[in-house]
């Protein structure tokens, strides 16, 4: 199977705003399958001692559903600065306009670079 194309992101207004529509949809998919296999794994247990088979799946799915919420805070406090500063200037703005957590930044660069599907121009 061929290893797929990468993209190229070109960092202004709306394909920022294309990217984290994407990484939100990744992150509502991932917290929904995580979601399911919790409750299925719940419905499996009939008697004490399954939790100690079951509750360590329950416990990871659990800290995905908690990353998810995370990950969601650090996408709209992101998308907050840009509404900001889209709000002052008319024109496109770049990253250096936004006073970003380096943290978070980086955090959701390396998540996405980490996958090489991403080629970023400068």
């Amino acid at each position: 199977m061929p290893r797929p194309q990468k993209k190229q992101i070109n960092l202004s207004k709306e394909s920022m705003l294309a990217l984290m529509q994407e990484i939100y949809n990744e992150i509502v998919e991932q917290r929904s399958t995580a979601i399911r296999i919790q409750n299925k794994m719940l419905t499996m247990m009939k008697e004490p001692e399954d939790m100690t088979l079951i509750g360590p799946v329950i416990e990871k799915q659990q800290k995905i559903v908690n990353d998810c919420v995370e990950k969601k805070l650090s996408l709209s406090k992101l998308q907050a600065q840009m509404w900001q500063k889209s709000q002052e200037k008319e024109e496109d703005f770049t990253l250096s306009d936004l006073d970003l957590d380096d943290e978070v930044m980086k955090s959701l660069i390396d998540k996405d670079a980490s996958d090489n599907k991403y080629k970023f121009n400068k």
